[in-house]
């Protein structure tokens, strides 16, 4: 009824003493409704950013003040907006950037409402899809990439001409100058992936004028001693084969997102990282099958890379206990 993980209301109530439901002689809890009511007035305001250690010890009619103040302030804020109700049409390409983009704390306060038309795993899947389909251009293509190469260019063109789309965007972790001028020379917005939602909303916020209108908007990129291989290959941080991902950036993406307190952000954190992570291992990968003269070099970061991995997969474990969370 309330919408929440059975994990974070535990820790809610023993951590912070946020409901006190009675227990029946089974030991399984019993909720009223007055303790619906409240667990769903305190997750609401946790997903507008207030804090649960502030709510916690505040009663229901403290708890219904807040909403209604917070409400009053949100709409005073959008009836000083310019009046723009159509919403920005978005065609993502990358199943993390399009989870990323259903988070309140993203859409709340831009200039228009997303309307994200169509979500896709790769560049020709969505030239694909758009070719069979009769719907209107849109808005805005919008690629998140984990790296990016030169090659990729005829199929960023393919899918931008197949969706008529007016603006292209990239998020992209990393990639070598010769792929960023290049693209840039296109005319798609890029800029390295940004890592927190306010970052995020930012972007998107940047880009709506050239996605509305013809006008240009600029790229940018928001965004000690040295070890050798064979030490870290002795400490056992990088084994001989390096197992495959054990969670790829959808999990990742809503594990970030899964933290029950504002105050303690180690989840958000450590799933981001491990994201970065991951996507210079496979964009060193990349650069080893493209680059035949720099194969050894890009073999190793790969290597030292996925021992890194190994690391904050562990990691993010133990934080998942620590937080009372669950990871598949």
């Amino acid at each position: 009824m309330a919408g929440m993980p059975v994990s974070t209301l535990r820790i809610w109530e023993q951590r912070y003493q946020a409901v006190k439901p009675l227990t029946a002689r089974s030991g399984h809890r019993l909720y009223s409704s007055a303790d619906v009511e409240r667990v769903v007035l305190l997750r609401q305001l946790t997903e507008l950013g207030h804090a649960i250690g502030a709510l916690a010890g505040l009663d229901i009619d403290h708890l219904r003040k807040v909403a209604i103040t917070h409400s009053n302030n949100e709409a005073q804020a959008r009836s000083k907006l310019p009046r723009r109700k159509e919403p920005l049409r978005i065609v993502v390409v990358g199943q993390a950037m399009a989870r990323r983009l259903q988070r309140p704390t993203v859409l709340r306060r831009l200039g228009r409402p997303l309307q994200v038309v169509g979500i896709f795993n790769l560049l020709a899947e969505a030239a694909h899809a758009a070719a069979l389909s009769t719907d209107a251009a849109v808005d805005l293509l919008l690629w998140q990439t984990s790296g990016l190469q030169v090659g990729a260019l005829p199929e960023l063109k393919a899918a931008q001409d197949a969706l008529r789309a007016r603006c292209v965007a990239v998020a992209y972790r990393f990639a070598g100058a010769g792929a960023r001028d290049a693209l840039a020379g296109t005319g798609a917005v890029l800029a390295r992936e940004p890592a927190g939602d306010d970052a995020l909303r930012a972007w998107l916020a940047s880009l709506e004028p050239a996605a509305v209108e013809d006008t240009d908007v600029r790229s940018y990129a928001g965004g000690s001693a040295s070890t050798n291989v064979w030490s870290l290959h002795a400490m056992g941080l990088i084994p001989s084969t390096v197992p495959a991902r054990r969670f790829d950036d959808v999990t990742l993406t809503e594990f970030a997102g899964s933290s029950p307190t504002v105050a303690c952000e180690c989840p958000s954190h450590v799933a981001e990282l491990l994201m970065q992570i991951s996507g210079f291992e496979a964009y060193s990968k990349d650069c080893a099958e493209r680059s035949p003269a720099d194969a050894e070099l890009h073999a190793y970061l790969q290597r030292v890379a996925g021992g890194a991995r190994l690391l904050f997969e562990a990691a993010l474990e133990r934080v998942a206990v620590a937080e009372g969370l669950t990871l598949p």
